[in-house]
């Protein structure tokens, strides 16, 4: 199965595993509960899905690699202590508690979150003195002395044995005593999270040209040449750092990431043949309705693979205008909520507190709030952001009535209020804005290449990315929608002409 398969089963998995009875007992109890262990090639997304699945459901997650740990680390240290049996004392060999099961006890201390997944990752490649521990571990859910919290579930991911040398293979009886899941590398899915995490757009349309380069791995006299989904990922994000500091993306550091000496060269080349396309199509002037007929004519006289290129820069462009828009969204009702409490204070009519004191009150509960949801470790970076920015904007405003001098309560608000409509204007523009963006993007597709693949390409991608699909889906795109029920159609008339292919091929 692919990545998002693995997800949704762990994810299921878990659920199950925390579902209570009337009395508040697991149904079924934690030495039954069949660890998972996920099965698949280095960097197809293991860990990531975990830190989802943890920050989707609200519950706790605890990782390790088991590779770094020894077996004094993962089942504890041996002492001595006293103990008598039938009026006799003896001597008997204790362990102190695990250091995996420890942390779980401190995350539920420190968090209050009472449920989560224990994560231990390349299961399959620990050292031959933890192996015989790490068996018991599954089998009967203990380190050492000390067995895993309820409310616990215990997830595990390995590699397949030719990805590593220090692989070892488990036994039928303990392969009988997990859920067992393989994963396959599969482009189109990691297409669906790379739209949604914000991959370089350079990467998506180039895997989207040359798919077989996606994944790869292969022994060559020189060791081993590969390339991962978490090496485009890492990419990527050294992609956008690197443009915003007018570094140079070159061959040298796409090899740091592409092992592979052929693909990253590749790459390299069109990434440069990327900016170029970027710079001759001038892709905002497009989206503005700007464009002039050179830029048309060299669009319908390109190939398909400068075509699919050009898609992804304008694809690019008018999804991070959404993308900024509702995020904008969100910070803005945040904030609203916050200055509704600001106001119901300031009206109270009994209090002696000034618009400062209202103000800072609020600004060191939202610091408190925002350090409480770092502690727990389940605060997404977008919310993250968001609160900071609420944070930031409580500021500004005590910033601002501090240097004009104002502590009344009613000019306070009045003044507070001013900065928060100017800013909802400016808000509402963005979003006029950006839906005539999107209006041009498809009035140029369509007088350029008309209804064929390369609105196919703008209508499946907006729809597959999250971002996109949250902005059409609020504020509406009456071309979106005509193209979508046009490109269903092109759909359907395709299946039904393969179907009476397949069919005449039979007779």
């Amino acid at each position: 199965m692919n990545i998002k398969e693995a997800k949704t089963e762990v994810e299921n998995a878990v659920k199950a595993y925390l579902i209570k009875d009337k009395y508040g007992r697991y149904k079924i109890d934690r030495v039954r509960q069949r660890p998972v262990l996920v099965i698949g090639a280095p960097g197809i997304g293991k860990t990531a899905i975990m830190e989802q699945i943890s920050k989707e459901m609200g519950i706790g997650l605890i990782s390790y690699s088991m590779t770094h740990h020894t077996r004094q680390s993962a089942i504890g240290l041996p002492y001595i202590e006293n103990k008598v049996f039938d009026g006799k004392e003896y001597s008997v060999s204790e362990y102190t508690m695990s250091e995996i099961i420890s942390s779980v006890y401190k995350y539920m201390e420190e968090t209050g979150v009472k449920e989560g997944i224990l994560f231990l990752d390349e299961i399959n490649c620990v050292s031959e003195t933890l192996s015989p521990a790490m068996l018991q571990f599954l089998q009967y859910k203990t380190f050492g002395n000390t067995p895993v919290p309820e409310g616990w579930v215990i997830v595990t991911a390995g590699n397949p044995p030719e990805f590593n040398k220090s692989v070892r293979e488990f036994d039928v009886v303990t392969l009988d005593r997990v859920k067992k899941i393989d994963v396959e590398p599969d482009f189109e899915v990691w297409k669906e999270y790379a739209l949604k995490k914000g991959i370089h757009t350079s990467i998506i349309t180039y895997l989207e040209i040359k798919k077989s380069n996606f994944y790869f791995i292969e022994s060559t006299v020189d060791g081993k040449a590969f390339v991962t989904a978490r090496g485009w990922e890492d990419l990527s994000d050294m992609i956008y750092l690197y443009e915003q500091e007018g570094i140079k993306v070159n061959e040298r550091l796409c090899r740091q990431y592409i092992q592979h000496k052929m693909i990253s060269k590749d790459f390299a080349i069109y990434y440069d043949l990327y900016n170029k396309y970027r710079s001759d199509y001038k892709v905002i002037d497009i989206l503005n309705g700007k464009y002039d007929d050179n830029v048309k004519d060299r669009a319908l006289s390109a190939k398909f693979d400068e075509r699919l290129t050009l898609m992804g820069l304008l694809l690019d462009a008018v999804t991070l205008s959404m993308k900024n828009v509702l995020k904008t969204e969100k910070y803005t009702a945040a904030l609203l909520d916050v200055l509704k409490g600001v106001k119901e204070k300031c009206s109270d009519k009994e209090s002696n507190d000034t618009i400062m004191d209202i103000l800072n009150n609020a600004l060191n509960e939202r610091k408190e709030l925002l350090e409480k949801e770092l502690n727990r470790g389940l605060l997404k970076r977008e919310n993250e952001d968001i609160m900071r920015d609420i944070i930031s904007a409580l500021e500004g405003y005590i910033s601002a009535l501090a240097e004009k001098g104002i502590t009344d309560k009613k000019k306070g608000f009045a003044a507070v209020k001013k900065s928060f409509d100017a800013d909802a204007k400016a808000f509402d523009k963005s979003i006029d804005d950006t839906k005539a963006q999107l209006d041009n993007m498809f009035e140029f597709v369509e007088n350029v290449f008309g209804r064929d693949k390369e609105m196919l390409i703008i209508v499946t991608d907006l729809t597959a990315n999250f971002n996109s699909a949250e902005f059409i889906g609020k504020y509406g795109c009456d071309k979106y929608f005509e193209n979508n029920e046009a490109m269903l159609f092109y759909q359907r008339q395709n299946d039904i002409l393969k179907q009476v292919s397949a069919l005449s091929e039979m007779l």
